[in-house]
Order: structure tokens, then sequence, then C-alpha cells
């Protein structure tokens, strides 16, 4: 699953962003926001800053959040106050026949290697 989000926010370019629902969308899991949050925790050199909460709203508290706003504005995204304007700046990502659904047994293979349930 992780292998999935990484390479689908290495696909975001410069300039561009998209929402963690999105991206999971794109990776075949729709409704698994928080898995990305996870994915990006876990994964260094992704560009982390290219995703975003819902409606280009920055979710990280703090100087991580300051910092992932003076990436993208170095980047060229633009703001309407505290939010990315989605409309200029959005990545949408391209149906991809490779996606798929989370199923029951992909579910219980990803719980199996993390070893939490």
């Amino acid at each position: 699953m992780f292998t999935r989000i990484q390479s689908v926010v290495r696909n975001i370019p410069r300039g561009k962003v998209s929402s963690y629902g999105a991206v999971a969308k794109a990776a075949g899991f729709p409704g698994a926001a928080r898995q990305v949050v996870w994915a990006l925790r876990q994964t260094k050199g992704l560009p982390w800053h290219r995703v975003v909460a819902a409606g280009g709203r920055i979710a990280l508290p703090g100087e991580a959040g300051f910092e992932q706003r003076m990436r993208l504005e170095s980047e060229g995204v633009s703001f309407s106050g505290s939010r990315v304007r989605m409309a200029e700046c959005e990545f949408v990502f391209a149906p991809s026949k490779k996606a798929k659904r989370l199923t029951t047994k992909d579910t219980k293979k990803h719980k199996g290697k993390s070893g939490s349930r």
C-alpha cells in the first residue's frame, strides 16, 4: 500500500499540489487519506510538502506548516489567505488502469506485514 502511495506522491510536479484524499484515490485506496499521512511520515525523500488537506488547507501545525508553505511558495504555488488556490495549483491524476480498490484480502496482507491489528 505505502509503495503505491509513495509512487503517486512522486508524480506530483513542482508547483502543483494534491490532497491526501486524492492521493489515496489515485493509489487505488479511496477513503485512505490517513494512510497517506502515515506513508509521508515514514518515507524520506518524498515531496511531502505537495500534499495538503482538503480545500488546500495546510494541516501541519506550527513550524512544519510554516515550512510546508515556504516550500510551496518557492515552487510558485499561490495562496489565498492560508489556503492553496486549488483551482490554479491542483494536480489532477489521470485515471489509472493499475489502480484498484482495496479488497479484504489486501487489507489482511497489509495488516500481516505491519504486525498490528
